[in-house]
């Protein structure tokens, strides 16, 4: 027995995969708006040798509408939108006569459904950090992160990469295990100047170097520390030409229209005598192939079709296109289109839970929540959307 012990005690130091105390932690950034491709597009080449040493997914397919706060709260719940109440970046709900807005939750929780990580590990003893997620100080089940901040768009990037690894470096009993945090620049510039841009490239080669201070600061601090690196959704490029200006399209008073971008939203107001089959003829007849009324199939097949928040008449057009109002300034760049390559996303992961040198074809984002909650040893509390099963194959056991 003694034989064996000292075998296994050689082989977990020359693997240097497991540390003598197996407990493992997750560290979870987003870069928002990092599509599929710019690693090599935009030759980060810190995130692709981090991949290489992991695990990375060819694309990562987001939920629909391919949208930042959408997304980011069905990473974090691995929940559908219209499960996780929010269900666009800005929605109204025609029961509760209100609209929603990014971050709203901060002052009314009651806009958002669901467990997220930072919950569900924290109501199994473990705690956890947040430094800017969508939502992440807003109070889920009344409570909020062990250690979190409030969002502000003036914060260093820098300062959050060195605010993780003091969090990680504090004494075992106050130190989180799940660290998540997320990034603006890149989804900023591809908003602005387009995908293709310079603008574009420099932002993808800030958030490359930060990713390489982070990941050679984790890994000096010899834990069991998994970094996972995804993104919300891709990228399309706009041309501010072929803009569609709401405007100018069939006005009906019985309705609130609400969003601009790839789609459009219409709630028939309470107590109105809107005639919601009729108007949607109306808009589909003043298309003219610019885009499309979505039916209800469609709204199935996008697990958008419950709920008073969905609207009950959506327009949706395709890149280069975007509705437009008169006061938003021309840009380049957009998401929130029906899933194609230009939407899909970025999942790379490495550490000691995690394979070496795998590839993987698309992943599902609401495959992460319960892949990080197997890392962490939580016990799924209640009922996701998710079996996990596109990246189960990752994990090293």
């Amino acid at each position: 027995m003694r034989i064996f012990q000292l075998l296994l005690a050689g082989l977990l130091i020359i693997s240097g995969t497991v540390k003598a105390d197996s407990e493992q932690s997750v560290v979870l950034i987003s870069i928002d708006g990092f599509r599929w491709d710019y690693i090599e597009k935009h030759r980060a080449s810190a995130l692709k040798a981090i991949s290489e040493q992991g695990v990375r997914a060819t694309k990562m397919r987001p939920v629909y509408p391919t949208k930042t706060f959408p997304n980011h709260v069905s990473i974090i719940t691995g929940l559908l939108p219209v499960n996780h109440g929010i269900v666009d970046n800005r929605f109204c709900d025609t029961q509760r006569n209100e609209c929603y807005s990014m971050g709203k939750g901060k002052d009314d929780s009651t806009w958002l459904n669901g467990i997220p990580l930072w919950n569900l590990a924290q109501m199994q003893g473990v705690k956890a950090a947040t430094y800017f997620w969508p939502e992440s100080d807003a109070r889920f089940n009344g409570m909020l992160p062990d250690y979190f901040y409030h969002y502000s768009k003036h914060s260093d990037y820098q300062k959050r990469v060195d605010q993780i690894i003091q969090w990680l470096s504090l004494p075992k009993e106050k130190r989180p295990r799940l660290v998540v945090s997320y990034f603006s620049l890149v989804d900023s510039m591809g908003h602005e100047y387009g995908p293709d841009a310079k603008q574009t490239f420099d932002a993808v080669q800030t958030l490359d170097a930060l990713m390489a201070d982070l990941h050679t600061r984790l890994k000096a601090l010899d834990e069991n520390i998994n970094l996972v690196i995804v993104s919300d959704h891709g990228m399309s490029t706009v041309d501010p030409q072929q803009s569609i200006k709401i405007s100018q399209l069939p006005e009906d008073d019985n309705f609130i229209v609400k969003n601009t971008g790839p789609r459009v939203l219409y709630y028939a107001k309470p107590d109105s005598q809107a005639d919601i089959a009729g108007f949607s003829k109306k808009l589909a007849k003043a298309a003219d192939g610019r885009y499309i009324v979505l039916n209800d199939q469609q709204k199935r097949d996008y697990h958008y079709d419950k709920g008073p928040r969905v609207g009950d008449i959506i327009l949706q057009t395709t890149a280069p296109r975007v509705f437009t109002d008169s006061k938003m300034a021309p840009y380049l760049g957009t998401h929130g289109y029906a899933y194609t390559d230009d939407m899909a996303a970025t999942f790379i992961a490495t550490g000691p839970a995690f394979k070496n040198g795998m590839q993987l074809d698309e992943v599902s984002n609401l495959d992460v929540y319960p892949l990080i909650a197997n890392i962490l040893g939580l016990k799924i509390l209640s009922p996701i959307d998710s079996d996990g099963a596109t990246l189960w194959p990752v994990l090293n056991k």
